[in-house]
């Protein structure tokens, strides 16, 4: 009976045992399920996440694909920025004038007698332009002469004195008297002579020192008649006669003077670029006949702004074109800038002298004057179709870079001298960079852009010229 509670007590123990162990394997399975289901659905998640992302990636790639499709390719062309010297180009709108030009007048009044057509005709300093009728100055000169011989023939009449025979005789006395004077002056110094020698006695010699004070006191007599003889005339009738006289030469010269001036003659050599009247026609004193240029060299007479003016000097080089002859380049010299302002619209004469012995300059023409000024050294330049200003007056624009991948990339750029095709650019880029020059405006900032045939052999040439390479 003691054995049966025993054995049931361990009945009992095992049979708790059992439960607890059935507890931790339910436990166990239970712990085991839920990991299996964690697991599940984090692994779950992953594939989703996995899916979502290839899904992404597909997206993205069918999007991009499709931009590549949609976006073209732009064919551009380029240039690259160099480093080099550039001045700006300063330009203005002048007046050709020749250097030297005459105006011919005539200084008579009469009418044309000869004259030829002389427009566009070259004509030399001293050439006759004209001849104008002159017969009644011929007239009046021939009577002008006659009168100058009655008036110097008066005047001898009144100096003389009114008696010829009388003043033949005074004459006649004192030329004897001086031929008296040098026949005895001989004979008394050969005698001298001989009396020196011993030849004659000095009683000879007194003798011929007489005759020789005589000779000279007959002299002095003669002399003395006709002095006193001219003395008694009346000094008025002298200073009278010589003023006729006076006035007679002054007529006929200025008679002279006007028969010259029918003949109007060139002053300088060139053409004749205005012919005012023809023969037959009636010229009045002082009236232009023709004007006369020396196109050989000439003169631009340019108006630049006041504030150009003061960066210019003399001695400038100078560019001048032809309005009238497209594609025609001239070179000169600033030989003048005016110290004056003109108020009304603030520009200062400048004056550009150049050779024009081929003629290519016609006077009174227009041309086109571009100096330069404000030259820069090692500048970086680009072409001006690569820079798209904000305004046509403003400094600041952009130009399109072209990358290493051929995509154009825009760029803000600052500008400074301004020098005909190209600009310097003074901020933005750093040199050796790829610009696009045509096909630049209205360009999307990363369009992809292919540079045509022809840039690619500009750009190789510039390459090879600014390297000293020959092709």
């Amino acid at each position: 009976m003691d054995e049966m509670p025993e054995e049931n007590g361990e009945v009992e123990r095992e049979i708790e045992t059992s439960e607890e162990s059935s507890v931790v394997v339910t436990r166990r399975w239970e712990s085991l399920a839920r990991r299996r289901r964690i697991l599940i659905i984090t692994v779950s998640l992953l594939l989703l996440l996995l899916i979502i992302a290839v899904l992404v990636w597909r997206s993205r790639k069918g999007a991009e694909t499709a931009s590549e499709e949609t976006s073209p390719v732009v064919s551009v062309r380029v240039a690259r920025v160099e480093r080099q010297t550039i001045a700006q180009q300063v330009t203005a709108l002048g007046t050709v004038v020749p250097r030297d030009q005459a105006q011919v007048s005539a200084k008579i009044s009469a009418q044309i007698k000869q004259m030829p057509l002389l427009k566009n005709r070259v004509v030399h300093a001293g050439d006759v332009i004209a001849v104008l009728e002159s017969s009644d100055l011929q007239a009046q000169r021939n009577e002008a002469a006659a009168a100058l011989g009655e008036s110097r023939a008066n005047q001898q009449s009144v100096t003389t004195g009114t008696i010829p025979q009388n003043n033949a005789q005074d004459q006649k006395a004192l030329r004897d008297a001086r031929a008296a004077v040098t026949n005895a002056r001989a004979t008394y110094e050969r005698r001298l002579a001989l009396y020196q020698r011993g030849g004659i006695s000095k009683k000879e010699l007194e003798a011929s020192q007489l005759e020789l004070t005589k000779a000279e006191d007959d002299l002095r007599l003669a002399e003395q008649t006709v002095a006193l003889r001219t003395r008694s005339l009346n000094p008025n009738d002298r200073a009278q006669a010589a003023a006729r006289v006076n006035q007679a030469a002054q007529h006929l010269g200025a008679l002279d003077a006007q028969l010259s001036y029918a003949t109007v003659r060139a002053p300088i050599t060139g053409v004749v670029i205005d012919q005012a009247l023809y023969e037959g026609s009636f010229v009045s004193s002082g009236t232009t006949l023709v004007t006369i240029a020396d196109i050989s060299q000439v003169i631009v007479k340019a108006p630049f702004a006041d504030t150009v003016a003061a960066q210019l000097k003399v001695g400038d080089a100078a560019t001048v074109l032809p309005t009238d002859a497209p594609g025609e380049q001239m070179t000169g010299q600033v030989t003048l800038i005016s110290r004056s302002v003109d108020p009304a619209n603030r520009t200062v004469e400048v004056w550009v002298t150049l050779g024009n012995e081929a003629g290519h300059l016609r006077a009174n023409a227009a041309a086109q004057v571009s100096v330069s000024t404000n030259a820069k050294q090692d500048a970086l330049v680009v072409p001006s179709s690569a820079v798209t200003l904000d305004a046509a007056n403003s400094n600041e624009g952009t130009v399109m870079v072209v990358d290493a991948t051929s995509v154009a990339h825009e760029q803000k750029v600052t500008i400074g001298v301004r020098s005909g095709d190209v600009v310097e650019i003074t901020s933005g880029l750093q040199g050796g960079e790829t610009v696009v020059t045509e096909g630049n405006y209205s360009l999307p900032d990363g369009t992809k852009v292919e540079v045509s045939e022809e840039s690619n052999s500009e750009e190789g040439g510039s390459g090879n010229k600014n390297t000293g390479d020959e092709p």
